[in-house]
């Protein structure tokens, strides 16, 4: 990926130079530079908030009521997993989490869920299809909320960032439907 970027600044060099414009390349350059420390510091506001909220309804109980709402369609979609499995403890935090648009939150549970599905792996070299319907799943990203975006664009100073969640709840569900049902038609032909 590194190689990628530098050949992408290299040409972009080399074609500002021929157009006679690398001064006006090297000024947005800045400018995008200061741009990018301008937001990631208005983003730390938002993201300590949404962080204190992810702490507040994981300790309130929040997280896990809302994992014991999804219990029963996940049993579908991870039938060899059980409801008192670490594992599935592990996949119906990550799912809630991500469905309440706080991925950095998320992030733990994934990793714990797929190294709980790992060790129960009898192939060790090959990935289970609970493993492959969560990978895939979890890539889809369904998002109720996306706390992380809306952050984004409020630290970009944008007017109602409120204003894609629509948007984004149409579309993440979508993509994890199809997500779901190319899993789970594709396991039926590699076990």
């Amino acid at each position: 990926m590194n190689y990628i970027f530098i050949f992408l600044i290299l040409i972009s060099f080399i074609c500002a130079i021929f157009n006679h414009s690398l001064d006006v390349m090297i000024n947005d350059m800045l400018k995008a530079s200061q741009r990018a420390v301008e937001i990631s510091f208005g983003l730390i506001g938002i993201m300590a908030f949404w962080l204190g909220m992810v702490n507040i309804a994981k300790s309130s109980g929040l997280m896990e009521l809302f994992s014991k709402i999804i219990k029963k369609p996940l049993l579908i979609i991870f039938p060899d997993l059980k409801d008192n499995d670490e594992a599935f403890s592990n996949v119906a935090l990550n799912i809630s989490a991500n469905a309440l648009g706080l991925q950095n939150a998320a992030t733990p549970f994934g990793i714990k869920a797929m190294e709980s599905m790992q060790e129960k792996n009898p192939d060790k070299n090959i990935a289970t299809n609970s493993m492959c319907t969560f990978l895939a799943i979890n890539t889809a990203g369904f998002q109720i909320v996306p706390a992380v975006v809306i952050a984004i664009l409020s630290a970009s100073g944008m007017k109602n960032p409120s204003v894609i969640i629509l948007p984004t709840l149409i579309v993440t569900t979508i993509a994890f439907l199809s997500a779901l049902f190319f899993s789970k038609i594709l396991e039926r032909y590699f076990k």
